[in-house]
């Protein structure tokens, strides 16, 4: 399978993405503090994590106890997870959210996608969302910027030449519209802020 532009990108900064780890780490344990009476997870067991990177995000829900699933398209970020100790419960697997998943319907009860969305188009986020609609049973969960973003943060993502701006504009909207097999892929997008700049977009698939 040819190796798609963002995947080249990725196993290539995957070295000084992982320099990021505890960093990222204690930020995924903060947002999980500051949404816990709301989002309440407790009362499921799996969660797939989309775009799992170098696995902070799957090492801090492997640390809750619950059953962790990371997909990347990036096999060299795939293989730096691998090797953290606290990663040796999580289940990593080199996938693209893009395309069909070797996942059956409704295999998780929660996915979550962090930091992913705001950098692909407008039709590849429809196509995750999709996808992730169908292979969860209760809860998608969209981690990602609001509209307070810092100076450096609009620079940068100009100058990465992304759907950032777009995607910003509404996504709760968008993801409301997200349509599968002639059907609204969720049923309710409730959105709780997560940080200064940073919101959790919680979707209920159909």
């Amino acid at each position: 399978m040819k190796e798609r532009k963002s995947e080249f990108l990725f196993n290539s900064i995957a070295p000084i993405y992982a320099l990021f780890y505890s960093y990222q780490k204690k930020g995924f344990s903060n947002m999980l503090e500051h949404t816990e009476k709301e989002l309440s997870l407790n009362s499921f067991q799996t969660i797939l994590d989309v775009g799992c990177g170098t696995g902070a995000l799957c090492a801090v829900l492997s640390a809750k106890g619950f059953q962790v699933t990371g997909i990347d398209p990036a096999e060299k970020m795939l293989n730096i997870a691998k090797q953290k100790p606290e990663n040796m419960r999580v289940d990593f697997v080199h996938a693209n959210i893009l395309e069909k998943l070797d996942f059956a319907d409704k295999s998780f009860d929660v996915s979550i996608a962090s930091y992913v969305a705001h950098g692909m188009i407008s039709s590849d986020r429809r196509l995750m969302y999709a996808e992730m609609q169908r292979v969860t049973r209760s809860r998608v969960l969209i981690f990602d910027y609001n509209q307070k973003r810092p100076l450096l943060t609009t620079i940068i993502e100009w100058l990465e030449g992304g759907d950032y701006f777009n995607f910003i504009k509404n996504p709760e909207t968008e993801m409301e519209n997200c349509v599968n097999e002639l059907k609204n892929c969720f049923s309710d997008v409730k959105v709780i802020d997560s940080g200064p700049r940073s919101a959790l977009y919680v979707c209920t698939p159909r």
